[in-house]
Order: structure tokens, then C-alpha cells, then sequence
């Protein structure tokens, strides 16, 4: 449940990350600074801390207490440890970074700024949900999803003067109709809420990709996301999970979800060769478990080597344990290999064991490199 459950909250998360919102406010009216956070933002993104650092003491110097440093500051403690684990000691400071955003935010009351505060608010639980549901922490998990209702329906009513808000009614519109197709458990949940349009979700969302600042990466992640889980369409998906990489080089999750793409696309040359070029490059060790998947799909897909394949595959999985949550979805492409490599053995038992972990972790269970 909390595995599909961190797609909603991590979205919500990352759409409010300081939208550049022509309304009477402090910082967004300040544009010399806005600048700054834009470029800091694009910095953290790039994995590119130092400069971003650097933006960010210039922020705090000239917003001191201002809820921006702390989201700035949770944004880069998140991606300095991607993926951020419960076990990590960074965590405690990423947690009273956000939760001291979310007090600061709340305690004000010019409704000039309110905007403002309110999208800080909303980012810093976003955030706080997803590390929550990442890490399957179901007792923070429900009460601040609970309790950030009344924040998220006040969105609502600032949606008409934001462009870069396209974001936040594409992923609404689009994923209250597309979600319980999916998962049809969840169907009586979402009639509790307005319906949407799977089509004006997917457009919004496009235009936040083009045309949004602050959220352009978000859109083409989220695109990415919908168009190969969703719609099965992966051709369309790899428009933006290419952009992604392009703009992000060095961010290793977007990385990650471009390889992802070639190979379901049966580009396997590309794949091979991007991952060479990367793979001796990063200390990363969650990276390196999802190469061992990617490298496992290569053997078995493009070299016909059902040995090596599975070698890679047994690694990756076992690394990828190290990570829980965060590596459910590489370890069951793992599974799902060795499962058709044991029916190439006639280890008909050995197969159905490996399928039926792999159905277990998996969220899409269709996306599984079987054709």
C-alpha cells in the first residue's frame, strides 16, 4: 500500500518547491532572488551542491528566517544521501529542517504573503510524506497526511494565477482518474473527491514541462513515470525522460530512469554504452545495484548469456535489499529474469518462486522485460 501510496505524496512533495506565483508576497515579488532560488534549485538537482550552497547562504542573508532556507536546505540533504534511509543520521536534520518550515509557515497571518507560506507548508510535508512512505514509517505517515488536507484544499483556490501550477492540476486530474484504474482498491477512496480528465492532466502537465521554471524537471519525471507505468507508452515517455537527462546529467535517479526507458524500448546498444560511461564513475552504491539489474536485462536480452544474466541479476538483488522500499521495483526486474531464466532450465518450481516474489514487489507487474 505505501509503496503505491509514496507516488501521490512524493508528487506533492516536489510540485510546491516555491512556484513562481505573480502575487503580492515577499520573496516571489523579490525576482533578483527568485533568480537565485531558481538556479539553486536547478544546482541541487544537478548534484551540484557546492554551488548550490553557496546560493543558499546568499538567500538566508537576504530572507533571514525566511520557511525558503529550510526547504533548500531539506532539498539538499535529500539528495546529497539519495536515497535518504531511515538508518541514515542526516535524516534527523532533514526532518527538523521541514518541520521547521512547516511552524514558521504556519505561523503567518498577513494574507498578503499567504501564498506564499502556504506553498512552503505544503512542500515541506510533501516531503516529509515522502520520506515517510519511502520508508514505510506508517505512523508519521498517517497523521500528517491527515492533518495536511486543509493545507492542500486551500491550494485549490490559487491554482488560476500560477502557470507553474499546470503541475499540480495535471498530476490531479490525471492520477484521480488513473489510479484506481490501476488499483481498483482504491476506488471508493477517490469518489470522495472531484473527478478529473485523464487527457487535460496529461496536457497540463506537458505544459509544466515546457513552459514551468521551478517545476519543468518534476513534470518530465512525473511524464516519464505515467507514460511507462501508466499508459505503456514508452516511446512518449522517453521525450522526457531524455530532456531529463540532457538538463540533469549528474543527477543519478533521472539517469537511472533514462537507462530504464532505452531498455524497455529494446535500444540496448545505448543503454550498454551510457551505462559504461557512468557506471565506474559513481561511488553510489544504490546505483550500482540498479546497474547490476540493467546489466543482468543486457546479458540476457542483447548477448543471449543466461549464465552472466543471472549473476548480475543474484547481485543486484541482493544489494538492492540493502535499500527496502527504494529498491522493490529494480529487485523485481531481477526476479522476473531469473524466473525466465529457470524456465529456460525447465526449473519449472525455481521459475514460479521467482515470478511470485517478483509479482509481490512490483507495482506495475506488466513492466517486467518478459517480451
Amino acid at each position: 500500500m505505501f509503496r503505491k501510496f509514496k507516488v501521490i505524496t512524493g508528487i506533492t512533495g516536489l510540485i510546491l518547491v516555491l512556484s513562481t506565483i505573480p502575487m503580492e508576497a515577499q520573496l516571489l515579488q523579490d525576482t533578483s532572488t527568485l533568480r537565485l532560488v531558481k538556479q539553486s534549485i536547478d544546482y541541487i538537482y544537478n548534484i551540484q551542491f557546492a554551488k548550490a550552497g553557496e546560493l543558499n547562504k546568499k538567500i538566508e542573508v537576504i530572507y533571514p528566517g525566511h520557511p525558503v532556507g529550510k526547504i533548500l536546505s531539506g532539498m539538499m540533504t535529500y539528495w546529497q544521501n539519495y536515497p535518504l534511509l531511515n538508518t541514515n543520521i542526516t535524516k534527523t536534520s532533514f526532518e527538523e529542517d521541514l518541520n521547521q518550515c512547516i511552524k514558521i509557515s504556519e505561523k503567518n497571518t498577513n494574507p498578503d504573503h499567504e501564498v506564499e507560506y502556504l506553498l512552503s507548508n505544503l512542500c515541506a510535508r510533501g516531503f516529509l510524506l515522502m520520506y515517510y512512505s519511502d520508508n514505510n514509517i506508517v505512523m508519521e505517515v498517517i497523521p500528517l497526511a491527515s492533518n495536511s488536507y486543509k493545507y492542500m484544499r486551500r491550494s485549490f483556490d490559487f491554482t488560476s494565477t500560477c502557470t507553474d501550477l499546470f503541475y499540480f492540476t495535471g498530476v490531479y486530474n490525471y492520477y484521480i482518474e488513473a489510479y484506481p484504474k490501476a488499483y481498483p482498491v482504491y476506488k471508493p477512496l477517490t469518489l470522495m473527491f472531484p473527478s478529473g480528465d485523464i487527457q487535460a492532466g496529461l496536457n497540463q502537465l506537458n505544459t509544466a514541462s515546457i513552459n514551468s521554471v521551478v517545476l519543468r524537471a518534476e513534470a518530465s519525471y512525473i511524464l516519464t513515470y505515467i507514460y511507462e507505468n501508466f499508459e505503456n507508452d514508452f516511446l512518449k515517455a522517453y521525450k522526457y525522460s531524455s530532456s531529463l537527462h540532457d538538463n540533469y546529467p549528474q543527477n543519478l535517479r533521472f539517469l537511472t530512469a533514462y537507462i530504464k526507458n532505452l531498455l524497455f524500448l529494446k535500444r540496448y546498444d545505448e543503454a550498454d554504452q551510457l551505462i559504461e560511461s557512468r557506471v565506474a564513475k559513481s561511488p553510489n552504491q544504490y546505483f550500482q545495484a540498479q546497474i547490476s539489474i540493467f546489466k543482468g536485462i543486457l546479458k540476457e536480452k542483447k548477448d543471449l548469456d543466461n549464465v552472466v544474466a543471472e549473476q548480475f541479476y543474484n547481485q543486484g538483488i541482493r544489494n538492492l535489499y540493502l535499500y527496502g522500499n527504494y529498491g522493490n521495483e529494480y529487485a523485481a526486474y531481477g526476479y522476473f529474469g531469473l524466473s525466465r531464466i529457470s524456465e529456460t532450465k525447465s526449473e519449472k518450481q525455481a521459475s514460479k518462486l521467482y515470478r511470485k516474489e517478483a509479482l509481490r514487489l512490483a507495482d506495475f507487474k506488466k513492466n517486467n522485460f518478459d517480451k
